[in-house]
């Protein structure tokens, strides 16, 4: 079956991998579409990020969704047709983590298209995905590019979880792409009075504003008005920083009031920070790391029509043109927002 290979750095192949055998545990998946995630850029573009390098050929993916073809003989919650969002997540629950509830930090995790562990756990850009019954959820009366939006948004909704309580605060966002934007529909959701996004891309923030940020800088051409929010100690309860720069990081500290908590999920790799403001402010520094329980929930919110991110697919490329959609991508002159993958 035909499947999305990186090697290294720009170096993205469209190759052959065998078909796994089905357990009783399993179903089989004819995979119909696949998001490409700000990770899988940085495989494409640096063949890693960080620490975290390619050593081995590797299947990119983990934003997918698909259609059920085959079930395993203990399977009784699915279906042969049905649509599923399929989680890429796929912890041990043995571990010392994963029994205290902290799947996301299983230390014998699989998730799909990882190079953290050697050798790397492939990932789920392929025709046909075989996988546990656990990790699909029914995405009934969803498009199969929406189901697979659950995994980009569990993110948001984890780091949403992390901030705390945020009804009636105001929300910095610093970096607007897919985590950023949808952020801006998680925060808002969880009550936000006032959501303020940050970037250098007007396209990233008009998707912002789209979605319901209250107001849009760039921050490029327009830092003096970061500036006046960072009067007088700071203006803003929380932040969350998307984007994985030196910059953003900064911004964010000095934006935030006094005992104001940052909420890191962009990464970039190990970057400085202003820790003098960190300590005088007496800020709350919190990462936010994949997810777990919260994927069946943005699911289901997007069943309930709680959260829409319909307006941030905007581009659906062929598997054949694979390359193509990876472009544009990282094309910053490209209206892209979220680019998907179609596979079936």
């Amino acid at each position: 079956m035909k499947s999305i290979f990186i090697h290294s750095a720009m170096d993205l192949r469209i190759e052959d991998y065998p078909l796994e055998n089905i357990s009783n545990n399993q179903v089989e998946i004819s995979l119909a579409i696949g998001g490409i995630c700000g990770t899988d850029l940085h495989y494409y573009k640096h063949g890693g990020f960080g620490e975290i390098k390619l050593k081995e050929p590797m299947i990119l993916g983990h934003e997918v969704s698909g259609y059920i073809t085959k079930i395993g003989s203990n399977v009784k919650n699915l279906e042969i047709g049905q649509l599923v969002s399929v989680s890429p997540s796929r912890p041990c629950n043995n571990c010392h983590y994963c029994l205290e509830g902290s799947q996301n930090h299983c230390v014998n995790m699989k998730f799909y298209g990882s190079a953290m562990p050697f050798p790397h756990i492939q990932g789920a850009f392929r025709e046909v995905l075989i996988a546990e019954d656990y990790q699909c959820i029914p995405a009934d009366g969803l498009s199969p590019e929406e189901a697979a939006m659950a995994e980009p948004l569990s993110v948001c909704l984890h780091a949403i979880k992390q901030a705390g309580n945020i009804f009636g605060k105001k929300v910095l966002i610093t970096g607007s792409g897919p985590i950023g934007t949808l952020c801006v529909l998680a925060a808002r959701r969880a009550g936000a009075a006032e959501i303020v996004v940050t970037d250098i891309s007007d396209n990233a923030l008009s998707y912002a504003q789209l979605v319901g940020a209250d107001t849009i800088i760039n921050s490029d051409k327009n830092y003096s008005d970061i500036e006046k929010l960072q009067l007088e100690k700071g203006f803003f309860d929380v932040a969350m920083e998307c984007s994985g720069s030196s910059s953003g990081i900064t911004d964010a500290i000095k934006c935030l009031k006094p005992k104001g908590t940052l909420v890191q999920l962009g990464l970039g790799g190990d970057i400085l920070m202003p820790l003098v403001a960190v300590t005088t402010k007496e800020l709350n520094i919190k990462g936010s790391f994949r997810f777990h329980n919260e994927f069946k929930l943005a699911v289901h919110m997007m069943q309930k029509k709680l959260l829409n991110v319909k307006p941030l697919v905007t581009h659906t490329i062929p598997l054949s043109e694979a390359e193509t959609g990876f472009g544009i991508a990282i094309d910053t002159k490209q209206r892209s927002m979220k680019v998907q993958i179609a596979f079936n």
